[in-house]
């Protein structure tokens, strides 16, 4: 039956594509850090911590680790579907992982022909070329305001990125980030009305600044539409070849070669049950984080986590397909992204819906096709694809028909080609990661205030008043996004203040001797089979 959901239920759709199963904990040992939660972030931390020579434990209270960075055979089995997060610019472009050896650990970026495309109605679809020019070159009247927009955030990406990637205050090299933050600061429709004019340039920034999942009449929307955009044509829009789970297992194998451990099916409900060490950090939204922790925090630090806001939640769909997407635009079949929304005003008005809490009749849907350019992603002749929507926090309305009819409006005879669904709302995905409040699959709502004091207002946003106790999830800065720098910050903050270690903000520069003397040593390559 093509328009069958997969039969199976949610909790079986999650298991299976499991990764080799990880070590049970060790009998009771003091440790140096102890690590709730094996996201990218927790991961990242651990990974610091242990380049420092510290003996690290990370608890997982799934079967596998890696949080949103799961994939799973949700439809049918041989079909291989990202849970959570699938398409990473930030990770290909962090600056942390960048500078660990992964490759070494068998992860591989897969670049899709073209990072983006935005299919319009009665016109070629907007392509987004990793040339630059290229790219300008489809727009037209505003080819020229496009590469001025640009150009000055590609080229400096380099000496841009460490510091919009960092806590606050901003280090001294954040001037060469001065023109990214005074246009983040502003709204998407701000930057969109003093930057275009023609409706190809307008609709195509509408649809990176959405990626905010904030009104974009709101800043800082530009912000997102400026990182992504520029990120775009400086290292591409790429995936792990396997999905994203592959990524957590290069964070996991690494992690191990440092002499740290991950221990998964360990849930942690108090912070009594964990084992003896010197510090905790917790890769945890805060809502969580506060249960775990209960009334060893004070008061008013309690109070300013319980006002964290989440923003707008995701509905899900992924899909099974007896043939790639029939594009009405052949075009869109390069890119490993496509925004479906249409024009700047649609997609403002969908952006808008969630926060008002409504449901959008023509959602923006954000869409990735992975298998036309990673085969094992599906059985041969046969595709993945994978999309969403923004919706109200815990939204329960089911919303498939109106994902799937604005991608019918610029691939007519999608529908002929799906064999099974699954849909995943946003109390689904909580159950997956309580990370995800409601659906919440940005870390909070990318608020002005939250940009600043995430999750509270604090000289020191990964410290907590808890002697010991660090934050290092997507609720601390730099925010939402796979990068890691979430946790190599909180990792910093612990090293300093529990370890009497000063490690600089670059992690090129920063990470120990440890992870230094293993690569040295010839140990990471040995870790795999020399076809990996």
């Amino acid at each position: 039956d093509r328009e069958a959901r997969a039969a199976s239920s949610f909790g079986s759709r999650l298991s299976g594509a499991s990764g080799a199963a990880h070590r049970r904990e060790a009998p009771m040992r003091r440790l140096d850090a102890v690590v709730v939660g094996s996201g990218p972030n927790g991961l990242a931390a651990a990974i610091t911590l242990a380049s420092h020579g510290l003996s690290v434990r990370v608890l997982e209270a799934a079967p596998d680790p890696g949080g949103g960075l799961a994939t799973r055979p949700l439809t049918l089995p041989g079909f291989a579907h990202d849970v959570c997060s699938a398409i990473h610019p930030l990770g290909v472009g962090s600056p942390l992982f960048e500078a660990l050896p992964l490759a070494r650990h068998g992860l591989r970026w897969v670049h899709p022909l073209a990072p983006l495309a935005h299919p319009l109605d009665d016109e070629p679809a907007v392509i987004v070329e990793r040339s630059l020019g290229a790219t300008a070159a489809g727009l037209g009247m505003d080819g020229s305001a496009y590469r001025g927009l640009f150009a000055p955030l590609v080229e400096g990406w380099e000496r841009a990125i460490d510091p919009l990637l960092g806590p606050l205050p901003p280090s001294a090299t954040a001037l060469h980030a001065a023109r990214w933050a005074w246009l983040g600061l502003a709204s998407a429709r701000r930057v969109s009305d003093a930057s275009f004019v023609g409706r190809r340039a307008r609709a195509l920034f509408a649809g990176l600044a959405a990626h905010s999942i904030v009104p974009l009449e709101r800043p800082p929307s530009a912000a997102v539409g400026l990182v992504l955009g520029a990120a775009a044509h400086r290292v591409g829009w790429p995936f792990p070849a396997g999905g994203a789970a592959s990524l957590a297992r290069a964070l996991v194998s690494l992690l191990e070669a440092l002499g740290g451990e991950v221990v998964c099916d360990r849930p942690v409900r108090s912070l009594l049950e964990l084992p003896p060490a010197r510090v905790t950090l917790l890769d945890l939204a805060p809502a969580p984080a506060a249960a775990l922790v209960g009334d060893a925090f004070p008061g008013r630090y309690r109070r300013a986590l319980a006002r964290y806001r989440h923003g707008p939640g995701a509905y899900k769909l992924d899909w099974a397909l007896s043939h790639p997407i029939p594009w009405r635009d052949p075009a869109c079949a390069r890119a490993g992204t496509v925004h479906v929304g249409g024009s700047f005003e649609e997609i403002a008005a969908a952006e808008r819906a969630p926060w008002r809490d409504r449901v959008a009749d023509r959602p923006f849907v954000l869409l990735a096709q992975p298998s036309r350019f990673d085969e094992g992603r599906a059985p041969p002749g046969r595709h993945t694809a994978w999309a969403y929507c923004h919706v109200p926090p815990g939204c329960t309305a089911d919303v498939t028909a109106r994902i799937e009819a604005q991608i019918e409006r610029f691939a007519p005879g999608f529908g002929d080609c799906v064999i099974a669904r699954s849909v995943l709302g946003p109390r689904d995905l909580e159950r997956h990661n309580p990370n995800l409040v409601g659906g919440d699959v940005g870390g909070g709502a990318l608020t002005l205030r939250q940009a600043v004091a995430r999750p509270a207002l604090r000289l020191d946003p990964y410290a907590t008043p808890l002697p010991g106790v660090f934050l290092c999830s997507a609720a601390t800065p730099p925010g939402g996004g796979v990068h890691g720098m979430c946790g190599f910050h909180a990792a910093r903050s612990a090293l300093r203040r529990r370890f009497g270690m000063r490690v600089g903000r670059r992690p090129r520069l920063a990470l120990g001797a440890r992870l230094r003397a293993v690569v040295e040593s010839g140990i990471l390559s040995g870790c795999l089979p020399p076809s990996a």
